[in-house]
């Protein structure tokens, strides 16, 4: 699920709008309104507020944003090859089974 889609869906399960929320959040309606349809990324300072303000994990927001949360990365950059090794074999995808 892309993250503007999952930050609507959050909005939407608390029953709110998106002129009420944003200024929560620190930000414009127009911005969020941008975010939900995926024309910005939002910034991971705004992600932990989103997470804080919403009780979701800040890590499956992050991943949703395309970003990878930072202790994932270090294990990552600190170990890539058992990482991709293990990843493709506990979820069965190779190089080339990549979605088009």
């Amino acid at each position: 699920m892309e993250f503007g889609e999952l930050l609507r869906e959050l909005r939407s399960r608390k029953g709110l709008g998106i002129k009420r929320v944003a200024p929560q959040l620190g930000i414009t309606y127009t911005y969020l309104s941008k975010i939900e349809t995926n024309q910005v990324r939002p910034s991971a300072e705004l992600i932990d507020r989103m997470a804080s303000y919403f009780a979701y994990d800040r890590d499956l927001l992050l991943l949703a944003a395309d970003r990878v949360p930072p202790d994932i990365l270090e294990i990552l950059r600190e170990h890539p090859e058992d990482a991709i090794e293990y990843l493709r074999a506990t979820f069965g995808r190779s190089q080339n089974d990549r979605p088009a």
